[in-house]
Formats: C-alpha cells, structure tokens, sequence
C-alpha cells in the first residue's frame, strides 16, 4: 500500500505537511507544485488503486472533486486539510475533512488545531506566509516567543511563501518538493533558520523583487483600492503575492490586486479583500473560470488581456458593495 502527500508548495502547505509528519512520521510519494498548481489530485488518481491513502493540504476540494471522488470510489482513504472554499463536501465513508474557510485561519493553524499545537512554531511560520499576521502574532505572543524570535518565523515564513510564485518550477528559486525536504528534518525552525542558507537565500531574492515591484504605478486606482499589472518576466510573478500582502499590509482598509503578464499572453492575478474587512477575493476570482481562493486572498489562473476592464469592474463591485 501507498501513501500520497498532497500540498501546495507555498508556506502554508509546506508547513502544515511538516507539522502533521512531525507528529505522524510516514514515508510517502510527494506530490506538490507552485502554488497557482492547484489540481494535485488527477496525478495521484493515475497512480493511486485501492487500499492507499492520501493526505491533502491547503488544497482547494472544489477543484480537485471530480479526481477526489474518484479515488474514494476506488477504495482510496483520503484525509483533506484545507482553509480554500470547498462548496459541498462529499460524504463518504472513506474521507475525514478538516476544512474551515474563516478568513482568520489557514491550513497550518487548521493542522495546529487537529494537533492541539504539538508542533506550534511552524505552524506561526506558515500563517506569516499566508499573510495572517494577527493570528500569528496572537500565537507568538501564547508561545512566550522574543520579538527577534517572532520576526524570524515572520521572515522564514514571507520567503518560503514568497518561493511559491510563478508560472512555472523555472520561475522559482526552489522547487517545492525540494524546500519541505529542505525543512523536514527540522522539528525547531530555528534550527533550520540557523543550519541552511535558503532562508537567507529566498529572503535575498525575495528583496530585489519587491525592489523592482515597489517601482510600478498602479495601472487603476479606485476609492476601494488598487489594481497594479507587472511586466512580463520571472520577477514579477514571483513577487506577485508577496506584492500583494504588502500593499495589503500597507493600505488594510483597501483591496489591492497584483497581475503579471504570462510568457501565454494573458495575465495570473493575486487578488487581497480589506485586511480591516477580509471578504469578497473568493467571490471575485470565482467569477471567472480558473479563479478560486479563500474570502481574504484569491486568485486567477489565466486572465484574458481583453477581460482586464471586466475584472477591474467586478473589483469594483465586489468591494465598493461589500
């Protein structure tokens, strides 16, 4: 019998993965990718037959239904760990979701939560990387962590997330299958911070792009917030969410979108709700076809160049009326 590790590669994935095979050690295939390859369960419903299991983290259920309920048809055990918006969960014997879609969690606390905080330090790592700075911090503060202890979860988490963004592996400075082998035999992430230079490395990279990013000018700006298109190169789409939390971060009361032109000729859009008001991205980004996320960050996998006025007036709508 197999077992399939299913996970987003960025922070939030990485580090719910890590804590759960911290607590329940288990040999498995991994199966992962940047963070806007989102449909992981076909691969294993290839590969998988009857009797395996699966384990799948900060992965959408709505968009991976179809291979799911295949693989549970099969005789395949499946365990879903995912804060994304999931529509109607199955019920089937053979699957124990844990999905909660408050715009306050992410799968790393969601993971800390089913392990009542056995492993509560990468758990603070991924909710920095998926931008939940209040939850993090709340837990920092629980855990009795130093503010210099603090900002190094915050940095390792922001670069790890930072490392999930592109079009493809090639736009990555990690490919993340090779960032969670990286992290696996760590169970203190300060070890991992102090023995490996790919922290110092991603974070180095992470800030001449957001050097580069910081010197656009937004292409619309709006009384609800600000829409900004990146050029077309390798930078650009890996800073894009990075890019996004900081304008959200910067300007909370506001919804800020973040699109970088594809090498396709089209555009993949990062889409951040209000901090201060974390609703809508979901909403907006699932109107349109490859566009998904949870209530305070989505995204768009492919945006046609001619639908950018729509989307600016569905930004509009969407968190002018919200």
């Amino acid at each position: 019998m197999k077992h399939f590790d299913v996970f987003n590669g960025d922070a939030d994935g990485i580090c719910a993965l890590h804590q759960l095979r911290l607590a329940q050690p288990m040999e498995s295939t991994l199966v992962t990718g940047p963070k806007r390859d989102v449909a992981l369960l076909r691969r294993v419903e290839a590969a998988a037959a009857a009797g395996d299991s699966v384990t799948v983290l900060d992965v959408s259920l709505d968009a991976n239904r179809a291979p799911l309920v295949a693989l549970l048809d099969r005789g395949v055990d499946v365990e879903f760990f995912d804060h994304h918006y999931a529509g109607t969960v199955p019920a089937h014997a053979a699957l124990s979701a844990h999905i909660d879609p408050a715009p306050d969690v992410c799968t790393s606390l969601i993971v800390d939560r089913h392990l009542h905080g056995r492993h509560r330090l990468w758990a603070i790592a991924g909710a920095f990387g998926d931008n939940l700075v209040g939850p993090a911090h709340a837990f920092a503060v629980q855990s009795r962590l130093a503010q210099r202890d603090e900002q190094q979860l915050r940095e390792l988490g922001e670069a790890m997330n930072y490392n999930a963004y592109g079009d493809g592996e090639a736009d990555l400075i990690v490919p993340p299958a090779a960032l969670y082998r990286a992290v696996r035999p760590y169970a203190d992430p300060f070890e991992f911070i102090a023995a490996s230079s790919l922290v110092e490395q991603l974070a180095d990279s992470r800030r001449r792009d957001m050097a580069l990013a910081h010197q656009q000018r937004p292409a619309a700006e709006l009384p609800c917030g600000s829409v900004y298109v990146l050029p077309d190169a390798a930078w650009s789409r890996r800073v894009r969410g990075a890019f996004a939390n900081a304008l959200a971060n910067a300007e909370p009361q506001r919804a800020h979108a973040v699109l970088s032109a594809t090498q396709r000729g089209d555009f993949t859009v990062s889409v951040r709700a209000p901090v201060g008001f974390p609703y809508g991205a979901d909403r907006l980004c699932r109107g349109f076809a490859t566009g998904g996320g949870r209530m305070a960050a989505g995204g768009i996998n492919s945006l046609a160049r001619e639908r950018f006025d729509e989307f600016v007036q569905m930004f509009r709508h969407v968190f002018e009326t919200a």
